[in-house]
């Protein structure tokens, strides 16, 4: 499926993996729409690729709907972001341990939800998952439920969905907007420690994950699937 002529919507597309993905999209001819919580981080991404925004928060389920209503048609649909705090059972709060599902689980659903009335027939939904949902990376045991609860949610939605396509993306370690921010050290050691487990011995770029979401955009014989750009580290 050509992405000429398609609206493609992505619910966090102001930084990282999904404003990638905005990039590649515009570049392949589509109308592109950004949604995140931050208006001058929207502005910008937006004003880099040509794409429109809204502010949209998706813990609020009057904002998705506002965000929603305010489209006509969404062709194809990435949802990246979140925000959570990962840890050990015995350490985080129990309000830290759920914002994983508050934010990812829960805000990718109520995101599909309102863009239901939206969907085009033939319509493309990716879901962001992560490679922790089949090889936990430590003790952060809601951080993988989670993960895991996000693959069985695209499965879900793909049979109730049908004929619209939902699959799910689930990268590893990726080199990019999300580790930027963190300390040098506690960068390397993660970057070292995920280059030793995995099979590419190497982190995974912002690319080479768009490149998995622009495919299941496209791909439209695929349904129901969770594709893995982690460079191996599901199989050791």
């Amino acid at each position: 499926m050509s992405l000429a002529g398609k609206h493609v919507v992505i619910v966090g597309g102001g930084s990282g993996i999904g404003l990638e993905v905005a990039r590649r999209a515009a570049a392949a001819g589509a109308s592109v729409h950004l949604g995140g919580r931050t208006a001058e981080k929207l502005s910008t991404a937006a004003g880099s690729v040509g794409a429109t925004w809204q502010v949209v928060d998706s813990t609020d389920q009057e904002s998705l709907a506002a965000f929603f209503g305010a489209l006509e048609r969404v062709d194809c649909l990435f949802t990246p972001g979140a925000s959570y705090t990962v840890g050990p059972l015995r350490e985080l709060s129990d309000e830290d341990a759920a914002s994983p599902f508050v934010t990812k689980f829960w805000g990718q659903y109520h995101a599909v939800k309102h863009a239901v009335p939206r969907l085009a027939p033939d319509a493309s939904i990716v879901l962001m998952s992560g490679a922790a949902s089949v090889r936990p990376p430590g003790a952060a045991p809601a951080y993988v439920a989670c993960n895991a609860a996000v693959e069985g949610l695209g499965r879900g939605l793909a049979v109730e969905l049908a004929p619209v396509r939902v699959n799910v993306v689930a990268p590893g370690t990726i080199d990019g907007n999300l580790w930027a921010g963190r300390p040098a050290a506690v960068r390397e050691a993660s970057f070292g420690q995920y280059s030793r487990d995995t099979l590419l011995h190497r982190v995974g770029k912002e690319s080479e994950v768009a490149d998995a979401v622009l495919y299941l955009f496209g791909s439209t014989y695929t349904t129901g699937s969770t594709l893995y750009p982690d460079g191996g580290y599901a199989l050791r």
